[in-house]
């Protein structure tokens, strides 16, 4: 296997859960060559990913609605590994509610993590990048965002998911002379540990008999195009949106 990830140094955000997206693209980026750091709030979960990337990668604790902690998270990676090359906003949270039933607490609680969260990480990773001649930052949004729900989440969570989308191609417009990449990913109904208490098994199951490849997506599925993104098979891209969904919305 052709390693594309050597010399560079990637932080995920939100990737410490066992059956989560974000840590099957820290697996996948490890075994490309990359040095990782995995961010999350569960210090359980990230005792556990420290031990299964090992001793030369890092597990730091982070809460991403903070800039002054996003900030630290950044400080602490530069202080062990000197650089950063990539950036996955993949944190997220969702709630199940219908317009009505959205509260200005679950408001703020959904769009601090998803949308602030990816600015803050972002703020405080560029100034690294712009030094170091460039980067790659990778925004994981939802086909939720793009079909107004459909997968889980609530009418809030689509919106969130959808500001994503517009905050990644403005910092695509503005980071580009820096050499800074920023595209996204649109993954459908994916098989973690986030979606199995959004819908029961049976009816993510019976829904992905109609997808044109008739099946659910799993974590690798969408660290595989992380991992496109993040690498030089990339270089050309900025701006972009990719749909990792088996056909379920094909626009």
């Amino acid at each position: 296997m052709t390693a594309l990830m050597n010399g560079k140094v990637a932080m995920l955000t939100g990737a410490a859960r066992e059956r989560g997206i974000g840590l099957a693209t820290a697996k996948l980026l490890v075994a490309h060559g990359a040095r990782v750091a995995v961010l999350d709030l569960d210090e359980e979960d990230l005792r556990t990913a420290g031990k299964t990337l090992g001793s030369d990668h890092l597990a730091v604790r982070c809460d991403v609605t903070d800039p002054a902690a996003c900030q630290a998270a950044v400080t602490e990676v530069i202080r062990r590994f000197g650089r950063i090359d990539v950036l996955i906003n993949n944190a997220g949270l969702t709630q199940r509610r219908r317009v009505m039933e959205v509260s200005p607490e679950d408001f703020e609680l959904v769009t601090n993590v998803v949308l602030r969260g990816a600015l803050y990480m972002s703020q405080a990773v560029i100034p690294s990048m712009k030094e170091h001649g460039g980067g790659s930052i990778v925004c994981v949004s939802s086909m939720s965002a793009q079909q107004g729900g459909g997968v889980f989440g609530g009418t809030h969570y689509c919106a969130a998911k959808a500001g994503v989308l517009g905050l990644a191609k403005a910092m695509a417009k503005e980071l580009g002379p820096d050499n800074i990449r920023v595209n996204s990913i649109t993954p459908g109904l994916i098989d973690t540990d986030f979606s199995r208490g959004a819908n029961p098994e049976s009816a993510k199951f019976e829904l992905a008999k109609s997808f044109p490849l008739r099946r659910i997506g799993q974590p690798i599925d969408i660290a595989g195009v992380c991992l496109f993104l993040a690498s030089e098979l990339s270089s050309f891209m900025t701006g972009a949106t990719l749909d990792v969904n088996g056909g379920a919305h094909i626009h």
